[in-house]
């Protein structure tokens, strides 16, 4: 919890007790549903809290954002995005029961009301949203595929709509196609070891309507 202090001191009490209620509750669910391997609990806000609020250092969400999460598997980065921006609207989406019963129960541990989950392929979903968020779940072509027409028209940041993907290593030949990409390296803002090659990758997408 001090990690998250250490980049986010300006938390409300509130921010602060639910992100320390978070490794009690994914202890506890853990336990019943594996859905975070052993050595992650242990480092559950190095390894998961801090890397889904390396979104949060690269945007502010403004009042009002619908931002979707794409396989969302333990919640991440949803649900601590969710702590961070409480007047945004978070919708999870991960194509496995197990997880979201996991990511239901931790919703409702925390009395988050600006997350919604579904239990679905993204494709099925009919909505559109400010901007899309994973943790990567995909290359990135296969992503876009899955996300098409999911980006509202409307538009609200400096940062235009569209994805905000969480990736790792060298994405010289996955991005190679897509001239628009903006990449944030999470070590010019979280100084452990870990993220020495995680990235914040930015790909705008246009409103199909």
């Amino acid at each position: 919890m001090n990690l998250i202090l250490k980049y986010f001191p300006n938390l409300t009490e509130d921010q602060i007790y639910k992100f320390n209620k978070l490794q009690v509750l994914y202890e506890d669910w853990n336990l019943k549903i594996n859905v975070v391997s052993r050595k992650d609990i242990d480092e559950l806000y190095l390894r998961h809290v801090l890397h889904s609020l390396g979104i949060a250092k690269i945007i502010s969400f403004k009042d009002g954002t619908k931002i979707l999460d794409v396989g969302t598997g333990g919640g991440f980065p949803g649900i601590p995005l969710a702590i961070m921006f409480p007047e945004c609207s978070f919708h999870l989406v991960d194509s496995i029961a197990k997880k979201l019963k996991v990511v239901n129960e931790v919703i409702e541990g925390l009395g988050l009301t600006n997350v919604k989950t579904t239990h679905s392929r993204v494709e099925a979903i009919n909505d559109t949203y400010d901007f899309i968020v994973s943790r990567a779940v995909a290359a990135m072509p296969t992503f876009v595929h899955w996300t098409k027409g999911k980006i509202a028209k409307e538009q609200n940041h400096d940062l235009k709509n569209g994805i905000l993907y969480l990736k790792g290593g060298d994405l010289t030949e996955e991005l190679q196609d897509y001239k628009t990409i903006t990449i944030y390296n999470l070590s010019e803002y979280f100084f452990e070891d870990f993220y020495e090659t995680k990235k914040v990758v930015h790909l705008p997408l246009k409103y199909r309507g």
